[in-house]
């Protein structure tokens, strides 16, 4: 599936997912056999009752979706964390400001 350039998803990881299986059309059971997920845990993680997954899974589950796995809001909140993790300084001008 192409990705198809679009606005970065605002919204949590499983109405994001939820709204991509019906543009693509993709049950449960088909995004499983595209990921190699179980359709179970798919549907745990759209509704919530599993953690968000590993940037692995996410990235096999934006492919299978036709989007980038930046599409996901908690794959850029992971990314900017991972980031200031290694950038202490830049945490704290951001508290300061922010707080």
């Amino acid at each position: 599936m192409a990705v198809k350039p679009r606005k970065l998803s605002t919204e949590s990881l499983g109405p994001t997912i939820e709204k991509l299986m019906a543009e693509t059309g993709l049950t449960y059971r088909a995004l499983a056999d595209k990921t190699s997920l179980s359709a179970g845990y798919l549907n745990h993680i759209v509704h919530g009752n599993r953690p968000v997954p590993s940037n692995e899974v996410l990235a096999r589950l934006a492919k299978a979706l036709g989007v980038k796995p930046e599409h996901f809001r908690e794959f850029r909140i992971r990314f900017i964390t991972d980031k200031l993790e290694k950038m202490p300084e830049l945490v704290d001008r951001l508290y300061k400001r922010l707080g």
